[in-house]
């Protein structure tokens, strides 16, 4: 019975994490493309700015195996303002949702 309670704690606990990392509301997003896994954009601000998070998928060694684990980026762009390499910046106008 322990076993089950706990159980049912780490999936309501893994599905919180999922919820509290989802892109906020209105964001738009686009997923795959080589080099990034996914591009999502916040919400375009009074100055004309938004938010772009980008995850990309970094390789980690663990003993005699490796895997992939996806790294976010995330930087402030707007119309005249485009950080980062070109995979952060394109497309260079808002994503929208």
């Amino acid at each position: 019975m322990l076993r089950c309670v706990a159980g049912l704690l780490a999936v309501g606990l893994a599905a919180a994490g999922l919820l509290t990392s989802a892109p906020p509301a209105g964001a738009g997003c686009q997923y795959g493309g080589p080099p990034v896994i996914s591009k999502c954009d916040g919400p375009v601000q009074p100055d004309g700015s938004w938010q772009r998070c980008v995850a990309s998928p970094q390789l980690v060694y663990s003993g005699a195996s490796s895997f992939l684990v996806p790294e976010r980026h995330c930087d402030v762009m707007s119309p005249d303002q485009h950080p980062g390499d070109l995979g952060f910046a394109d497309p260079p106008t808002h994503i929208d949702g």
